[in-house]
């Protein structure tokens, strides 16, 4: 059975405040080190270019400390002909790393919400994802990260955001339990006041299955 996890917590949207990064050939000189404490030898053929391989890799694993939701949710479009019902992104497909263990969690998350005053472009929500998927994560946090940052950037009457994903360190390591899925949730304005608006919410998710 599914783990079902609400949160409620409204997260800092931004990266954490600039610290000292170290230099590239420091953090290829820890992938050594690394590579030498798994018992292997760094030097060997396979693994010479290892140290800078993973480094280019961790550039890309966690980009979205480098990116900002604010400028992502920025352009808002008024001119919508007056539509104020739901909009609803499904299936919108993420990798993201366990910030206890550094090991990816894989899932997909759907967002809707209620305009109030304008829409984003619908490609805006996708790029949102990775913006929080591409730091280190826990499912929870991410998951309120996502509609504390529409909610900020939109102030629309309601946000549901539902996150469902495998983790890697159950299914790798610990109680190396393969195939079991995490779902998190975090509602706003009127999703999180009418029960009504949930069963919506579910209703349309089901429909896509």
């Amino acid at each position: 059975m599914d783990d079902v996890v609400k949160t409620f917590s409204l997260p800092s949207l931004e990266p954490p405040p600039p610290i000292e990064r170290p230099t590239r050939e420091e953090a290829e000189a820890a992938v050594r080190t690394l590579l030498r404490w798994t018992g292997d030898d760094p030097d060997r053929e396979g693994l010479r270019d290892t140290p800078r391989r993973v480094v280019k890799a961790y550039e890309e694993f966690f980009s979205g400390y480098r990116e900002s939701a604010d400028e992502v949710l920025s352009k808002v479009f008024e001119e919508v002909e007056g539509y104020d019902d739901l909009v609803l992104v499904r299936d919108i497909p993420f990798t993201s790393h366990c910030e206890h263990h550094v090991v990816p969690f894989v899932g997909k998350t759907h967002i809707a919400y209620y305009p109030a005053g304008g829409v984003v472009g619908l490609s805006k929500l996708a790029r949102l994802v990775e913006i929080f998927a591409r730091r280190l994560q826990t499912q929870e946090a991410m998951t309120a990260q996502i509609a504390a940052a529409i909610d900020e950037a939109l102030a629309p009457r309601g946000v549901a955001v539902m996150v469902e994903a495998e983790h890697m360190c159950m299914s790798m390591r610990g109680v190396m339990k393969q195939g079991s899925s995490t779902v998190t949730m975090q509602f706003s304005g009127v999703f999180r006041d009418d029960p009504a608006e949930q069963a919506r919410f579910y209703t349309l998710l089901r429909g896509a299955r």
